[in-house]
């Protein structure tokens, strides 16, 4: 297929409507075929703003010429252009690809408003290397699906409206048009796995199978469909799995299933809560051992960033728990919020009422502390008969095991008066017509 601003406009024309396009401009071959097309295409936008945005990754010792090229092309077509500067060196162990696209992608994020779209200049061959890179990875469908024609992302969206195109295509517009562009030496180096596909491989494919790049995109594309149906049966699914606690899911909801559409409600939910999606193995370990278990038993697989947990018939999912020591005592005047240690997180803050909450006049001049479980610890909540072990409370209350000892416990002196979000003690509850003390625990976000 050719490439032309009028053939992109038509990519454009699927696009959602947009305030702001802010293309993604390294100053290589197709980037600057994307932006020179954009130009020629700027009176049939429809009022959209164009702007272009050059990331300075600092890996190249030519980096900073990239850039001034970048900011005289611009100048030269009349398109408002901003630089970023990243720090893109990779952590130890991290792949340097992975860092400078984390750092790009971040940069760029924090650019994008509401109504925005990033254009970025991926193409049909870079899509055929993505779906070869995932299938060598063991992907599934999703990772298959390469990378999609639009997507969320920020407040706005990302558009890549080049993936319909070769990269033949661009250089021929490119060299027609007398265009210049820079090359990252880097781009070349077959060290990278995405290089030695371009390089070595997807040529000696081009030769035996000349429409090799195309079909292998068109194969993305069946991905991504697929995809989109089992993510629908799965959203179907994990809504008959869930239960009122938040962020729960049944397991006997879900053992009803089969084995493959279990796993992709597994997947779903976690990516709905934010945590990385486990390996297949840890799958297989969440399936066979933690929902296999006997109800009383309290199993965990836990993987980087994140843990899963059985108790009775709640499949929990979180990051993984930080230490907590069960000796803490705080010290709390109560006129002030009281933040709690890390492995509990959150803060407490008591605020004045009339008729419910603490007594206040057992606490005026009294030592106010706040600890956690160790066991033997005893209330008799307020409307209910007859003193009782606050272990057999959390029990009958339903509170998962690894959450109980982490629950504040308001002492008055050397007397449990109350237990955060849960119980007043007698006979620290506040009368009808006495001044209260209500007590909340303000916990952290996720």
């Amino acid at each position: 297929m050719s490439f032309s601003p009028a053939k992109l406009l038509e990519a454009l024309q699927s696009l959602p409507r947009c305030r702001r396009y802010l293309v993604a401009y390294s100053g290589g071959l197709d980037s600057h075929v994307l932006l020179h097309a954009l130009a020629a295409l700027r009176a049939r936008l429809g009022g959209t703003a164009l702007e272009a945005v050059h990331v300075n990754h600092g890996l190249q010792p030519s980096a900073k010429r990239w850039s001034e090229h970048c900011m005289a092309v611009c100048k030269r077509l009349g398109i408002p252009v901003r630089v970023l500067c990243v720090d893109a060196h990779p952590a130890p162990g991290e792949s340097p690809e992975a860092a400078a696209r984390a750092a790009r992608y971040r940069a760029l994020r924090e650019l994008m408003e509401k109504d925005d779209c990033l254009l970025t200049a991926q193409h049909q061959d870079d899509q055929a290397e993505t779906f070869l890179l995932q299938l060598l990875r063991g992907a599934g469908p999703r990772g298959a699906a390469g990378m999609p024609r639009l997507a969320p992302f920020g407040p706005g969206w990302i558009a890549r409206p080049l993936l319909g195109f070769p990269r033949e295509a661009l250089r021929r517009y490119a060299e027609a048009q007398g265009l210049q562009w820079v090359d990252d030496p880097t781009n070349f180096d077959t060290v990278y796995d995405r290089n030695f596909l371009r390089h070595e491989i997807l040529p000696r494919l081009a030769q035996r199978w000349p429409a090799a790049a195309r079909t292998l995109a068109r194969a993305a594309e069946h991905q991504a469909e697929a995809f989109r149906v089992m993510e629908s049966v799965a959203r179907e699914d994990l809504e008959r799995v869930r239960v009122a606690r938040e962020g729960t899911l049944s397991v006997r909801e879900l053992q009803r299933l089969d084995d493959a559409r279990r796993r992709g409600v597994l997947r779903l939910w976690l990516r709905e809560r934010g945590l990385p999606i486990p390996s297949q193995a840890n799958l297989l370990q969440v399936t066979n051992s933690v929902l296999s278990a006997a109800e009383d038993a309290t199993p965990c697989v836990r993987w980087p960033g994140a843990e899963v947990r059985r108790y009775r018939d709640g499949l929990y999912a979180m990051t993984p728990l930080p230490p907590h020591s069960g000796a803490t005592v705080l010290h709390w005047a109560t006129s002030a919020p009281l933040d709690l240690p890390e492995g509990v997180g959150g803060r407490l803050v008591a605020r004045e009422t009339l008729g419910t909450g603490l007594r206040l006049v057992l606490l005026q001049g009294a030592s106010v502390t706040v600890r956690f479980r160790r066991g033997g610890e005893e209330c008799r909540p307020a409307g209910r008969r007859g003193t009782h072990t606050l272990k057999k409370l959390l029990q009958e209350a339903g509170i998962p095991p690894w959450e109980r000892d982490r629950i504040p416990l308001i002492y008055v002196g050397d007397r449990l008066a109350a237990v955060a979000g849960l119980w007043i003690c007698k006979p620290f509850r506040a009368g009808p017509e006495e001044r209260g003390l209500v007590i909340e625990w303000q916990r952290d976000a996720g």
